[in-house]
């Protein structure tokens, strides 16, 4: 038997998943108390279920990142001491990956250390879209961790974007280069033509973003497909547009697994370098009012099909 849950205070993903893959979203409780602590707990029996737990980690408008996580961490542990069979946290935004090596004294993993709590409830397998280094997030688990690409979804939509217009796929920074290396890929198959390739240079340190504006590969007349895993401030995207701007395309779309849209989001990615911005459903936009000229020129996929063929597969395997 498998049975659904969605700790996310808003249900809209949890629901379209719930609706790809036919069942009811099972019922909880998440009471809190007046000093902030939480108590999570099933409100139908898990007894020999195969569960699984959808709640993306951002932060949003009552709960941190960091409460997030405990939440789940809480409701994982709960199911498996009531006899559930197996868990699986579905974690469409996973928080805390991008701390995933260390780039100065004593830094810490956080990927690793946030992995290794996963593990010390009792989760069977974690399932995440597009975490910040795929081989970092694969390294960090010792339970399964399944990761799912967001170009699988943008295919659906590129083609009323570009229609025949020449097409490259860029990644903003060198950390990037073998996500965007994978689309192009995975384009040249749904275009059936050859999709170019570029990198726009980029270092942080200290959380400060800097750049020569200077770009690997050849994308003048074109339409480019500037590729990241996530945008925050939106700066890292507004920097690499314009590098591609200035060195030929004729326009720049961005495309971004999880839109947080954090701080200056709105006045950077309002930049006329940038045509049309497109995330997932990993992140609901809250961030940004409605009728703001950034949200004119986004657009979100659902990545809940996604999401459930991996979910319904990996049942149907768990039966065998």
């Amino acid at each position: 038997m498998m049975m659904l849950y969605s700790l996310d205070t808003d249900a809209t993903f949890g629901l379209a998943l719930a609706t790809e893959l036919g069942v009811a979203l099972s019922a909880h409780e998440n009471r809190r108390f007046d000093d902030g602590e939480c108590k999570l707990r099933a409100l139908q029996d898990p007894r020999g279920a195969d569960v699984f737990v959808i709640h993306s980690l951002h932060g949003d408008l009552q709960n941190s990142p960091h409460d997030k996580l405990f939440q789940l961490l809480l409701f994982v542990a709960a199911l498996r001491d009531h006899g559930a069979a197996r868990v699986t946290a579905v974690v469409p935004y996973l928080a805390y990956a991008r701390k995933d090596r260390r780039t100065k004294p004593f830094d810490p993993v956080t990927l690793r250390y946030v992995a290794q709590m996963f593990e010390s409830v009792g989760t069977s397998q974690l399932i995440a879209l597009e975490a910040h280094n795929v081989a970092a997030f694969e390294n960090a688990f010792r339970c399964t961790s399944i990761h799912l690409e967001a170009h699988r979804v943008f295919d659906g939509v590129i083609g009323e974007l570009v229609h025949e217009q020449a097409v490259a796929v860029a990644s903003p920074d060198p950390g990037g280069v073998k996500r965007a290396q994978l689309w192009r890929e995975s384009l040249e198959q749904t275009l059936m033509r050859t999709v170019g390739f570029a990198m726009v240079d980029k270092r942080r340190s200290a959380g400060v973003v800097s750049s020569e504006n200077l770009v690997a590969g050849d994308v003048s007349g074109m339409t480019v497909l500037l590729m990241d895993d996530l945008i925050a401030s939106g700066e890292t995207m507004r920097r690499a547009a314009v590098a591609l701007r200035r060195a030929g395309a004729v326009k720049v779309l961005a495309f971004a697994a999880h839109g947080l849209f954090t701080g200056t989001a709105e006045q950077s990615l309002s930049d006329d370098s940038l045509s049309n911005i497109v995330v997932t459903d990993s992140v609901p936009p809250f961030r940004l009012p409605l009728g703001s000229e950034l949200r004119a020129k986004l657009s979100i996929v659902s990545v809940a099909p996604l999401f459930a063929a991996a979910i319904q597969a990996n049942h149907r395997a768990w039966l065998k």
